[in-house]
């Protein structure tokens, strides 16, 4: 029976994978950048401390943004209507995709730099 319930559990999650790459265009696009990530780091020959800090950012940054757009659809579910506290929730889980998203950049550059130079 706890098979039965890990298969489903699974199957729930790679329905939400389904529905963000789907809808989210964010989302798309920060699947295209760990690819290129991910390239350019095998180009490189990054060593395994790399890679776990490479991967982890690339899920934290994944993470986030699947996230945000759960806030975003429950508080369009709760409120379709335009209201000034739907919009702070909105922009407070948007500044979180956003500081994944710097600190992932940052972290690029600090792994990336010194295989370049």
């Amino acid at each position: 029976m706890a098979d039965k319930k890990k298969s489903i559990g699974f199957t729930y999650a790679f329905s939400g994978l389904k529905e963000v790459f789907k809808s989210e265009r964010n989302f798309r696009f920060h699947i295209i950048s760990a690819i290129l990530v991910i390239i350019a780091g095998f180009l490189l020959g990054f060593g395994l401390i790399e890679w776990m800090i490479a991967i982890t950012v690339i899920g934290l940054v994944m993470t986030a943004e699947i996230l945000n757009t759960a806030i975003e659809e429950i508080i369009n579910y709760l409120r379709p209507e335009i209201h000034p506290a739907a919009k702070k929730i909105k922009d407070l889980a948007a500044a979180g995709v956003f500081i994944a998203a710097v600190t992932a950049f940052v972290v690029g550059l600090l792994l990336f730099l010194p295989k370049l130079f």
